[in-house]
């Protein structure tokens, strides 16, 4: 019980992601092809709020759920780095029209085959986990 305010949450943005249309495939299709604001503008709306948010708890100096301090560790500047990455994340974007949040969305929606989706984003991120001590830095 103790984490059903998370759990609540989580229920809470994916009705917002549901009805703001971001789980839709047609969104992902304009924005790709620049033809409509709407995902670029919810895109935007959430780095902003996510700026302040980490301003916020630097400055106030927040803890996280088990009352450790929440640092911000510096992370190295490397071009191709986040170039490959990115070129990575919205090939599969493009392709899968799902972002990793509005895929758990679409599963609540009944769309199972996500849940392809997100066997394979979980084999991917465990493969990067396997690999990432040995890519150039």
């Amino acid at each position: 019980m103790k984490y059903i305010k998370f759990l609540l949450t989580g229920v809470l943005f994916g009705v917002v992601m549901s009805k703001a249309e971001i789980i839709s495939w047609f969104r992902i299709y304009e924005m790709f092809r620049f033809d409509a604001f709407h995902m670029y503008g919810i895109i935007g709306s959430a780095v902003v709020i996510g700026m302040i948010f980490v301003k916020y708890t630097k400055k106030k100096e927040l803890c996280c759920i088990e009352k450790k301090p929440i640092e911000f560790k510096d992370k190295n500047m490397s071009i191709p780095r986040y170039l490959i990455g990115g070129i990575i994340f919205g090939l599969g974007w493009a392709m899968t029209g799902a972002c990793p949040g509005p895929m758990f969305v679409l599963l609540g929606h009944g769309v199972f085959s996500m849940l392809i989706l997100i066997m394979s984003a979980l084999l991917g991120t465990f493969l990067y986990g396997v690999v990432k001590d040995k890519l150039p830095h």
